[in-house]
């Protein structure tokens, strides 16, 4: 006889609820810092499904949908950059109780985000090669290396919309960043200005690139309020390499045009 379905086994809470291991005896703030981050993991993931989502529905030439799935996305976002006032309560002191326990481990190494990365357009073979051959974390980054991004399948969508996307655009190497164009910002400035249904959509893409660029600004004054300018865990630079990501549009002709409405 199959079980009955229970909350606690419908959300497999047994094995999640084993997951929260220290590699010693638990500090006091170790809980919540393995906690944040796997809530992060699990948000990532979900932001991953709901942008494979968007990119299927501009396929169907849903923007509708698409919009209303963007605004959930837009909303998660919110709440991952509301985490970092959670952790924010931590203080230097208390995360150098448990710091060298992390050794190598670094969000840096987070693929799942670097995934989230590839769907916002900005792709790095180097990032693949960092992980392991055939790890469920390398093979899923290379496939979301070789397929156009969110980016991709919007040009896609405002083609069959019938406006004159430069052909260089529609055939560009998608593994490559996402560059300003003047011919696709003269068919934004076309759509802003007398199209509503797929400017709001526009919009919607604007501000899931400002909520990204939100998250990363957020992240970097949480790392430089724990450890100032130390170094970070794994060997990364720390607060210096998470500036260089700052003010990085990933959808530079939604911005540029901006002067010319």
């Amino acid at each position: 006889m199959r079980e009955a379905v229970t909350y606690a086994n419908y959300l497999g809470l047994d094995r999640l609820l084993s997951l929260q291991q220290p590699r010693e005896d638990l500090e006091h703030d170790e809980m919540l810092f393995i906690v944040i981050h796997q809530v992060y993991e699990l948000w990532f993931k979900e932001i991953l499904h709901e942008l494979d989502y968007v990119k299927r529905l501009l396929e169907a030439d849903d923007p509708h949908r698409a919009q209303h799935t963007l605004k959930r996305i837009l909303t998660i976002l919110k709440v991952l950059v509301a985490q970092l006032d959670i952790l924010e309560t931590m203080t230097p002191l208390e995360f150098q109780s448990f710091r060298e326990r992390l050794e190598a481990a670094s969000g840096f190494q987070s693929d799942q985000f670097r995934a989230l990365e590839f769907e916002m357009g900005r792709k790095s073979s180097q990032a693949i090669a960092r992980l392991p051959e055939g790890s469920r974390a390398r093979e899923g980054l290379e496939r979301r290396y070789e397929r156009p991004t969110l980016w991709d399948a919007f040009l896609r969508y405002l083609e069959r919309e019938g406006y004159a996307i430069p052909a260089d655009q529609l055939a560009r190497d998608v593994t490559s960043p996402v560059e300003a164009s003047a011919g696709i910002q003269r068919v934004l400035v076309e759509i802003y200005r007398g199209d509503p249904k797929n400017s709001e959509l526009c919009e919607r893409l604007v501000d899931l690139d400002e909520g990204m660029q939100e998250w990363r600004y957020r992240h970097v004054k949480m790392v430089e309020r724990t450890i100032g300018s130390k170094p970070g865990t794994g060997g990364s630079a720390g607060s210096a390499y998470l500036r260089t990501t700052l003010g990085q549009p990933a959808f530079p002709d939604l911005w540029e045009i901006r002067t010319q409405l």
